[in-house]
């Protein structure tokens, strides 16, 4: 069992892990009965990957911030959210909302599923798509304006949370090189 499937076959019977992952079924669909160069164009014409690299996660910080229940994790998931170039270590929230640095590690976890480090990482890997996807600023200043120390540590967890490097997101996702509607 592969825990990050998009999609999976089990004879004959095939399901998707959701809206997305259904047009990349489509997608294998179309390859298998039409061919390789058909599944391409669709795929290029709907702005999406043939085949997404790697078993791209489908983790959104933004849904797992509406999943807590305690109003003080998600008073500070919102927080994150919204000021991810600031100091999101564990000490610094914690004291944001009052708490130990333990007790708040703790709590955190047993609210969103995640350690806050894993939740602020996806939150910055999650502007750094939007950067991407919406700009065409430098990946250093997208470092800076995402609260990572610089494009290194911005590729490798861009990398381990997308499955892809932020050069090919971009090849594939800026809308400033997305074709005109006709």
């Amino acid at each position: 069992m592969r825990p990050d499937a998009i999609y999976v076959e089990d004879g004959g019977l095939y399901t998707s892990a959701g809206v997305t992952a259904g047009i990349d079924l489509a997608l294998r669909f179309i390859e298998e009965d039409h061919g390789h160069e058909i599944a391409m164009r669709v795929a290029q014409r709907l702005v999406v990957f043939l085949k997404r690299p790697g078993g791209q996660s489908q983790f959104s910080a933004h849904l797992a911030a509406q999943m807590a229940q305690e109003g003080r994790i998600a008073q500070v998931q919102s927080w994150i959210l919204d000021n991810v170039s600031a100091d999101l270590s564990v000490a610094a929230l914690a004291q944001r909302v009052g708490m130990s640095p333990r007790n708040f590690s703790r709590l955190f976890l047993a609210e969103a599923g995640i350690t806050p480090a894993a939740f602020v990482e996806y939150a910055r890997v999650d502007a750094v798509r939007r950067a991407l996807e919406e700009t065409e600023m430098p990946l250093k200043s997208i470092a800076a304006l995402c609260g990572f120390a610089g494009p290194d540590t911005l590729r490798r967890a861009f990398l381990r949370r997308v499955k892809t490097t932020p050069a090919e997101y971009r090849e594939h996702f800026c809308r400033s090189k997305l074709p005109a509607r006709v």
